[in-house]
């Protein structure tokens, strides 16, 4: 070989090693924290975990289940995770009891919460103020719960008039379901699927979705830790650019997306998994507000009234945040990527 043709060889090695390097320090871990077990609404974060779209926006992530809705904010303020996912109204109250790790949200899934009553019409439960002279059934840890006295301004009910019992997750749908009690709090796309599996008539259960009654909350979002954000920006960006991706498709196609839960969940049917998909698209993520300004974002003035909500139920031991202290739209994909199917 000639030394000319030996010194391009060289460089081609000494070009290529670098590459490969280049490509090996680009990659990312980032440890992902859902807020419950897989179940349909995860669909999106496994669609995108296994079309590799997170490996092509150079990323190596892993997606792990929850065992309760607070775990993913204590695993991303300790730093075990880096990103999760969450509801956007318990972060707020998390920071405000956690000065010291402000986690901050940077994609908000659910543009309306899954917060709900649900309700027999057979006993009398069509409305909000159907819920006076009835009794509620209500796990003191519930979410959907902790947004009852919102709910009740919003809609000028005497909440002395309403016997709330305080019931175990596990009971709450069958206590509905046997008639011990008239209405439950709950997540919409959970309890509705649970109680129509326990051959509660689909004709005879009231779904109160919060947010068509006065409350302005939003739900779920993406979040981070202030360190990764920090030290990782275009990591955060991929992760947020990959997610968009896979949410357009999985808004498109539920039913192919939803194999995705199926093969990590084996007490998981595929009937049950997909219609809850099908109604968390449906009435919490594409909304008539994500349909005109895209996935991901806030209306500050919708959030700060949000805000002012929250104010209603939970008792704020520093300054009520402002809607730019929680929610960073820096990182969100360029509007194309976010516009809504």
């Amino acid at each position: 070989m000639s030394i000319r043709n030996l010194c391009r060889t060289a460089a081609g090695l000494l070009v290529a090693m670098s590459l490969a390097g280049a490509a090996g320090a680009a990659e990312t871990g980032v440890r992902f924290s859902l807020d419950s077990r897989f179940e349909g609404p995860a669909a999106p974060f496994l669609l995108a975990l296994d079309k590799g779209y997170f490996k092509a926006q150079g990323l190596n992530v892993s997606v792990d289940p929850a065992e309760g809705p607070l775990e993913p904010f204590t695993r991303v303020a300790s730093g075990t995770y880096d990103i999760g996912f969450g509801d956007i109204n318990a972060l707020i109250k998390f920071r405000d009891a956690n000065p010291r790790t402000p986690l901050t949200a940077v994609f908000v899934v659910y543009n309306r919460p899954p917060f709900a009553i649900l309700g027999r019409k057979s006993r009398g439960i069509a409305t909000p103020k159907d819920l006076e002279g009835k009794k509620l059934g209500a796990p003191a840890a519930d979410s959907a719960y902790a947004q009852w006295p919102i709910f009740v301004e919003a809609n000028n009910i005497d909440a002395a008039k309403v016997t709330v019992e305080p019931i175990g997750v596990p009971v709450r749908e069958p206590m509905l379901a046997a008639g011990q009690v008239d209405a439950i709090t709950g997540l919409s796309f959970s309890s509705f699927v649970n109680l129509k599996s326990r051959g509660v008539p689909v004709n005879d259960i009231a779904v109160l979705l919060m947010a068509d009654y006065g409350v302005e909350l939003y739900g779920n979002a993406i979040f981070v830790s202030p360190k990764f954000a920090a030290d990782h920006p275009d990591a955060v960006k991929g992760f947020l650019s990959a997610f968009t991706r896979a949410l357009r498709e999985t808004v498109k196609s539920p039913a192919a997306a939803i194999d995705l839960v199926l093969k990590r969940n084996d007490l998981a049917r595929k009937d049950i998994e997909l219609e809850r998909l099908t109604m968390a698209i449906r009435d919490n993520i594409l909304t008539p507000e994500v349909k005109a300004n895209g996935y991901g974002g806030i209306d500050e003035a919708r959030f700060a009234r949000a805000i002012d909500q929250i104010a209603i139920a939970y008792r704020f031991k520093t300054a009520k945040p402002k809607p730019g202290e929680i929610f960073d739209a820096s990182f969100l994909p360029p509007a194309a990527e976010r516009k809504a199917n």
